[in-house]
């Protein structure tokens, strides 16, 4: 691979886990590569397997690889900036069933999110990349795919190995290579009292 980005790992007051740090949601992606059987499930297994408020596993998954009709249609459904993920190895339409109730709707989003977390970990200890979209059609996505009433498509996954920069679009490479942030701790984590820093 030419022109990687710079060191992307997270910048941390102290070390976290190499897989949480390493994690980061890549725009360039190698449309050469394939997933194995093992290592979609292996995804798979790991967003299933997220914590869920009571028990309730609501979240569900449409899966495509590259060429095949799945694939195809949820590649059809993203937004135009994020057309570069159809060099994807695969697609990952993440839904909630948001049950009855408001409380169960948000804890269903809660879970989604969970879920897409886990997947993304699991993907960086298998070398592999992610990235998370929100920007497709999600009426577009419910009738290509049949989502039932109370089911809510939340985001797209795109996952595969990185790819070229040198072959990237000047805009992906431009974003990419900016430097990753996060609002410190202080700002972020409170006790006592909301803006006053836990430690």
């Amino acid at each position: 691979m030419a022109n990687p980005p710079s060191d992307r790992a997270a910048q941390t007051q102290v070390p976290i886990h190499p897989d949480l740090a390493a994690r980061w949601s890549p725009r360039a992606f190698d449309p050469a590569a394939e997933l194995t059987d093992e290592q979609l499930i292996a995804l798979l297994e790991a967003a299933r397997w997220a914590a869920s408020w009571g028990g309730r596993q609501p979240v569900r998954f449409v899966v495509g690889r590259r060429g095949d009709p799945t694939f195809e249609a949820l590649g059809a459904v993203l937004r135009r900036g994020n057309s570069y993920a159809k060099a994807a190895s695969a697609l990952i339409l993440v839904c909630a069933d948001e049950g009855d109730d408001e409380r169960t709707a948000r804890y269903a989003v809660l879970d989604a999110g969970a879920a897409i977390a886990n997947l993304s970990v699991e993907a960086v200890s298998r070398s592999l990349i992610t990235h998370p979209m929100a920007g497709f059609d999600v009426d577009a996505a419910r009738a290509a795919f049949g989502v039932p009433d109370g089911v809510r498509p939340l985001a797209v996954v795109a996952v595969g190995r990185l790819g070229d920069y040198a072959h990237a679009d000047e805009a992906i490479v431009e974003r990419d290579s900016r430097p990753r942030e996060r609002l410190p701790l202080v700002d972020v984590a409170f006790a006592g009292a909301w803006g006053r820093p836990s430690l």
